[in-house]
């Protein structure tokens, strides 16, 4: 063997131990992560459906969701029944890719002809008037001025018929404003929510998602969050000025074990927790 010969054999073994192995991370899905691990929507559209219902004496029909990511709320809703129409709309043209490719695509030929996806500024968006309009995950507090959410709620209300039904989640606890990061056991990975950063001044706040996985690799920053920190009495004031009629908190019980039951009452008052999770609905 030349000289040559041997430096040439001896670069392409450092280049076969020198490979990077494909990890667990490289390979994981994060809107898929997402769903699994972040959203609930059967429960979800159990509780707005269950609640439209109670509060007009009949069913809904047609559903908008806001800030929709994948829609994968509103494939929730066409599946329940088959006069059930949805639009979803988000602003980012990959997570609506992604929603029609895996979760629009999965519905049945029929069943997928209810579901429409729509690009755009949810403040501008334009339909047909509609029973319900969704708000969740906290997505609405991407506005961090009041008078950028007074619009969207605005534009809600005038986007809903005569008995539409606004629905939104909400956060608090004295744990909200704190840098703090927390982790959760999934099925084959860790979901870990990251407040990073909060300014007391504005209530402007960083957030993160992080994903880890059992051959120690990890999803950094899989999906972040600068919003501000609404707290009730500025949300339902915003929502009275918007122009609805009735604002109700829902309320978030215990089990036996001291565990959240996951069943939401109307309430008036509640205890200072240090983290807690409510539904709320504004009617037309």
């Amino acid at each position: 063997m030349t000289t040559n010969q041997k430096k040439r054999t001896k670069a392409i073994s450092v280049g076969r131990t020198t490979r990077r192995k494909t990890t667990e991370a490289d390979k994981a899905d994060r809107y898929r992560l997402y769903q699994e691990s972040v959203q609930d929507v059967e429960s979800e559209i159990d509780f707005v459906d269950e609640t439209y219902t109670r509060l007009n004496g009949a069913k809904a029909r047609l559903l908008r969701e806001d800030f929709c990511g994948t829609a994968n709320t509103a494939c929730e809703w066409v599946r329940r029944r088959k006069t059930n129409v949805a639009y979803a709309i988000d602003i980012n043209p990959e997570a609506l890719a992604w929603g029609m490719t895996n979760n629009v695509a999965a519905l049945t030929p029929t069943t997928k002809k209810r579901v429409h996806l729509l690009e755009g500024d949810v403040r501008y968006a334009e339909t047909e008037p509609l029973d319900i309009v969704l708000a969740m995950n906290f997505s609405y507090w991407l506005f961090m001025e009041r008078e950028e959410m007074l619009e969207y709620f605005t534009g809600v209300h005038g986007g809903l018929g005569d008995k539409g039904v606004f629905f939104l989640d909400a956060y608090g606890g004295y744990d909200a404003p704190r840098t703090i990061q927390e982790t959760r056991e999934c099925d084959g990975f860790t979901y870990e929510w990251e407040q990073a950063k909060f300014n007391p001044i504005n209530s402007e706040m960083d957030c993160y998602i992080h994903f880890g996985f059992p051959d120690g690799s990890r999803m950094e920053k899989a999906f972040t969050y600068t919003w501000r920190l609404w707290t009730l009495p500025e949300i339902r004031e915003m929502l009275y000025e918007a122009g609805f009629q009735r604002v109700t908190i829902y309320w978030q019980g215990w089990d036996e074990d001291g565990e959240p039951d996951g069943i939401f009452q109307p309430a008036e008052e509640a205890e200072p927790d240090a983290g807690w999770i409510c539904y709320i609905s504004a009617e037309k």
